[in-house]
């Protein structure tokens, strides 16, 4: 296996360099999270097209820095690259058309970006160690997946509340509160999913009190 060399590291941890996105995306990335779409002012075509230029090209300049490496170290630099493009054309897409869909296909674009790059540093790993490596990997990629589906539900239930009567704002509350106890489950799932393969590092008696654990904690039977 190679060593990335400590500058490597660095460069790999910034990521590809977003200087073409104004502070215009930036603020509306923060600002309009939580689905308030409306008070959002929306980059202008040519500002759009811009910056997806300057994304493409930033993603094929940290491809060239990148070259030279070979094996995981190289699979771990692709994904990363590739991740941040993913993530950066995302938020593009919520500064150009900024409403609670684009909001939950980019916060989707960071989960599925994460869990690339994570899982290939899993194969760094071996054995029942890789295995939890992917496990935890999923796991969190489940839960931000599940809590921007939450978040998309809860904003559109709103929404529709804020334009009807008293009774639609109860509707509303109802939805919310079912899309949070379905986020609810899909985490615990995950982390139930996690906990039974580090049972896996144990044998006999020991495994099965720690698969039993497991189920008591996250509620299986």
């Amino acid at each position: 296996m190679l060593d990335i060399n400590p500058s490597l590291l660095n460069s790999l941890n910034e990521g590809i360099n977003l200087k073409n996105l104004n502070m215009t995306m930036i603020a509306l990335a923060l600002g309009i999270a939580l689905g308030g779409e409306s008070m959002a002012v929306s980059i202008s075509k040519s500002e759009y097209k811009a910056n997806k230029v300057g994304i493409a090209a930033d993603y094929k300049a940290a491809k060239a820095a990148w070259a030279s490496l070979a094996g995981n170290p190289n699979d771990i630099c692709v994904a990363d690259a590739k991740g941040k493009e993913k993530i950066a054309m995302a938020d593009l897409e919520v500064s150009y058309k900024p409403t609670r869909k684009t909001h939950y296909q980019a916060r989707v674009a960071n989960a599925e970006a994460n869990y690339a790059v994570a899982i290939e540093r899993c194969d760094d790993k071996a054995g029942n160690a890789k295995d939890v490596c992917v496990k935890e990997a999923k796991a969190a990629q489940t839960i931000a997946i599940a809590d921007a589906k939450a978040q998309m539900k809860t904003s559109d239930a709103n929404a529709v509340a804020h334009e009807k009567s008293v009774a639609a704002h109860s509707k509303a509350n109802d939805q919310a509160a079912e899309a949070h106890k379905d986020a609810k489950s899909d985490k615990l799932d995950a982390q139930y999913a996690v906990a039974k393969e580090k049972c896996n590092a144990f044998a006999g008696d020991a495994k099965d009190s720690c698969l039993e654990q497991a189920k008591v904690r996250f509620g299986k039977s």
